[in-house]
Order: C-alpha cells, then structure tokens, then sequence
C-alpha cells in the first residue's frame, strides 16, 4: 500500500475526482444538502499558485483525499475543500493532510490558518481538535459552518 500526497493543479483529472466525491459527500451528509455554489469561494484559480495550492493523496495511484489553501498575504489563510474517502480512513491520511497543508502554509508566510466546518463532521471536528486548533467566534458568513478554527503556525523556510 503505497499513500503518496502531492501538489496538483485543481483542473487535474484526479483533483476534480476528489472534488466531486467531496460535494456528493457533504451533500448527503448536511441537513441540507450541499451546494458548492453557495458556499465560501473555493475556485481552481484561488487553489493555484501563488493564490493557493491544491492537494491530491493518491493510494495505490487512485485519489482518495484532498484539500485546499487560500493564501491572503498577511491575513489568515484558509483551509478548504479538505476530504478523505471513506475507504481510505482509518489511516491516518486525513492528519497528513492537515500536516502538510500547515507545513505548506507555514513555507509561504502564513502565520494563522484557519478552518469552518459542518457539525455532521463530527470526525472532523476532533480531528482539528487534537490537531491544536482552537475553536474561535465565527469569521466568515459560511452558510454550511458551525464550527471555526483556527490554528498559530512556526515560521518555516520555504518549500523547494
């Protein structure tokens, strides 16, 4: 079993894979379904350098988890579009990640991360929790949001 995580355009065929398994996911999941369009922007474009990056965990070479950073110079970035394939949990992929989309952010100057998240996530919830983000009053109008987190990052040496 090999799990490799790596940077991908968001239009990448593997990258829209995830995307999708995500918003079906999530429609099913919330209340009231989900719909990306109504959601905080979450573009290809804001996902792409130097805006954003995207992504993709593949196993065994089939994408089966992704997620996203927006960057906003010295402003808070953000986390988005953060998804695992329910037959890929329990492996630890949903931390790696969160670790690496830090250890991304952190490589490009951002000193604060932050994160919304429904309440049927509940396995998210705790993730986030033991992942040392705090939970914070709400910064953004998601209309999907119960949950804000934020997180304090270490200042790293930029990414090759």
């Amino acid at each position: 079993m090999e799990i490799r995580v790596s940077v991908r355009d968001p239009r990448d065929p593997d990258a829209q894979r995830c995307l999708e398994a995500y918003a079906a996911e999530l429609g099913r999941r919330f209340d009231a379904g989900f719909d990306p369009a109504l959601s905080i922007s979450a573009t290809d474009e804001e996902m792409t350098p130097p805006a954003g990056l995207f992504l993709v965990a593949t196993l065994d070479g089939e994408p089966v988890g992704c997620g996203g950073l927006k960057f906003h110079g010295d402003a808070p970035g953000e986390v988005k579009r953060m998804w695992v394939a329910p037959s890929a949990r329990g492996l630890g992929l949903g931390r790696r990640l969160l670790a690496e989309l830090e250890a991304h952010a952190a490589a490009n100057g951002v000193r604060v991360l932050r994160l919304e998240t429904n309440r049927a996530l509940r396995e998210a919830v705790t993730m986030y929790r033991s992942a040392g983000y705090r939970e914070v009053a709400a910064f953004s109008a998601e209309p999907y949001a119960h949950h804000w987190f934020e997180k304090s990052l270490e200042p790293q040496s930029p990414q090759p």
